[in-house]
């Protein structure tokens, strides 16, 4: 039996890679390898930091008769799902006809071609609960693959049938008005759980998606967005110690959580915050919440090279034991003699940028310089080690190794967000040119694509297995932990069109969005992130370029200056930036219009407000702003 896993790029992979079961990575070889001996493809799909899937992993995964089993009647395949989100996604899609308790450790199980016909999620060792034992779950595929090998096939086609037929491109649609948006938030609001916040019941989890739109939408959604903050801030689900929040919590009132920490969740709900802070007067605890996501992210999960890790475990050992959460639950001083459980270190595009972006718009809306360093030291890592000679991006990488995953939709849109907050933050054209450089090559994709429907594509294409096989989806426009791909490459498009790249950047934004407004507005719980373009598309466009002389691009020193500064941070504007005048020409040179002939006016600092590039008279003085932005 190879040992194929030792060398892999995701440590969720390397963790197996001395279990009984000989495993396949992702790829051609495995569903080969099943054609050529006539037996089922078992995928199992899981992450580094989930809990059940270590359960399953200790369970069966090393258990040498379950693994003798696997091993006679199948190819098994181990799929790390942030490595691979296409094809988790493939296969969640899949599995939701069999299961509707989806989650992960995900267990697949195909024919040779790729195709399902069952699947589960964590199987135990011995049934309970109405759930078979696992090695009763293989000993029935398996007699049913050699007797009953038609119908198997047969529901195979189905269900590969049925997920080719789901379109979600449906660009004739219409952007929802003002009214349907107030209708999403009071829908959101009906569900709120008044007693502990959050939505629904448990489990509990962050929606930080649905946060972003209710920030940005109105005083109505903006109040609920704050409380919902404040709660999950001042529950078990946040971490006291460290500042982070973490992935779930089991219970309605945020206790009990899965102890399991996500850059994603962070990152998001870290934008949330600074969104919330952009308040001539924000709720007291935006920031010091802020503060503490800042310092765990930059403390805890960005690495030596500058990249951060995707996800902190929830185990660790104490007194050589496993202990779910057991860290966690210790003070500063009981974690001082602690081995910190260990990180997911593969470096991912697309979450990378959502730390990017949410960094560099907490760092610029605080004025935390440190948070914007963070930013850059993660944009420039990405910026030379994710990007290829040929433009196109990398998935991941693992200590200088790049992994040989597709990128997707979602790092392409991801990475160009996150550039954009970070030239907004630190007044540098370079990483807006390299966002437009991302979005124009998606577009282009798209353009090129057959159908077209919708107008951002992945250069390249798609995972090349799924792609093979006919199991390629189209783009989930669905949002949970995260903003669709669909989104994000929306949302970056609408900001290349706020700083002056082009009118055929709202066109692209607006067009994406009307692919998703019907479901979304029927749905905002599961298309946050969208209605939160859909609301910036439909608002006022105001834009805010403050100008600071070359000989002092942190003009502080001044008192008018330091408020004219801070009032452009926490301005309100649809996009805000401070350049330098150097830096406003670069931009201007780059193609960025909103730029052009700004000016620092005798010398001080200057602000330039703008309405949808209808530009005020330019002000020096804090108060002048301030009227400004009252319509006096």
């Amino acid at each position: 039996m190879g040992n194929r896993l030792q060398d892999a790029l995701s440590p969720y992979l390397r963790a197996h890679a001395d279990n009984p079961v000989d495993w396949f990575p992702w790829g051609e070889e495995a569903f080969a390898e099943a054609r050529r001996r006539d037996v089922p493809v078992l995928v199992s799909i899981g992450y580094a930091t989930c809990h059940w899937c270590h359960v399953m992993a200790r369970e069966s995964f090393s258990d040498p008769a379950i693994a003798q089993i696997m091993n006679e009647h199948f190819v098994a395949v181990k799929v790390d799902r942030e490595e691979h989100p296409e094809v988790d996604a493939s296969y969640l899609a899949a599995a939701s006809a069999f299961t509707h308790e989806l989650g992960w450790p995900l267990t697949v199980f195909a024919t040779p071609e790729g195709r399902a016909f069952y699947a589960g999620t964590y199987f135990p060792p011995r049934g309970m609960r109405g759930v078979p034992a696992f090695a009763e779950v293989l000993g029935a595929v398996d007699e049913a693959w050699r007797e009953r090998r038609s119908d198997l096939d047969a529901t195979a086609d189905a269900v590969a049938e049925a997920l080719d037929a789901a379109s979600v491109a449906d660009t004739a649609g219409a952007l929802p008005d003002q009214d349907r948006l107030d209708a999403a938030v009071a829908e959101l609001a009906a569900d709120e759980d008044r007693l502990h916040g959050g939505f629904g019941r448990a489990p509990k989890f962050p929606v930080a998606p649905v946060l972003e739109f209710l920030a940005v939408a109105g005083p109505e959604g903006r109040e609920l967005a704050e409380r919902t903050l404040a709660r999950m801030g001042a529950s078990p689900l946040r971490d006291p110690v460290e500042g982070g929040f973490f992935r779930y919590a089991t219970r309605a009132d945020w206790s009990e959580p899965h102890y399991e920490r996500m850059l994603t969740d962070n990152a998001l709900l870290l934008g949330v915050a600074a969104e919330l802070g952009r308040d001539t007067d924000p709720a007291a605890f935006v920031e010091p919440l802020a503060e503490g996501v800042v310092r765990f992210l930059t403390e805890r999960m960005q690495l030596p090279q500058g990249g951060f890790a995707s996800a902190q475990d929830s185990e660790s050992v104490i007194d050589g034991e496993r202990s779910e959460g057991g860290y966690y639950r210790r003070d500063a001083a009981g974690r001082a003699a602690l081995e910190p459980p260990a990180l997911d270190t593969k470096v991912l595009t697309g979450w990378n940028g959502l730390a990017i972006g949410a960094l560099a718009r907490a760092g610029f809306v605080f004025g935390r310089a440190g948070a914007v360093s963070a930013a850059r030291r993660a944009a420039d890592f990405l910026l030379a080690h994710h990007r290829r000679d040929d433009g196109t991006l990398v998935r991941a990488s693992l200590d200088g190794d790049v992994s040989t995953a597709a990128a997707t939709i979602e790092d392409w849109g991801m990475l160009a967000g996150g550039l954009l907050e970070l030239a907004a933050a630190t007044g540098e054209a370079r990483y807006a040119t390299a966002a437009r450089d991302l979005v124009d090559r998606t577009a282009a994709a798209a353009a090129a694509a057959p159908d077209g429907a919708v107008p951002f594509a992945v250069p390249g294409g798609g995972d090349p297995v799924l792609v093979a096989q006919g199991l390629a989806l189209p783009a989930d426009p669905a949002e949970g932990a995260t903003p669709s791909g669909i989104t994000v490459c929306a949302d970056a498009a609408w900001r290349l069109h706020a700083l002056g790249a082009g009118d055929r950047y709202l066109e692209l934004a607006e067009r994406a969005m009307r692919s998703v407004a019907g479901i979304a507005v029927e749905r905002p719980i599961a298309f946050g992130g969208a209605l939160a373009v859909m609301t910036r598309l439909a608002a006022p466009l105001v834009q805010l370029v403050t100008v600071v002389p070359d000989s002092d691009r942190n003009a502080d020193d001044e008192r008018s200056a330091r408020a004219l500064l801070e009032a452009t941070r926490r301005h309100g504007a649809s996009v805000a930036t401070i350049v330098t005048e150097r830096q406003a020409r670069a931009f201007a040179a780059a193609g960025f219009e909103l730029f052009e002939g700004r000016t620092a006016q005798a010398d001080e600092p200057t602000a330039y407000r703008c309405r949808a590039f209808v530009c005020a008279l330019p002000v020096r003085g804090a108060d002048e702003l301030a009227a400004l932005a009252h319509g006096a």
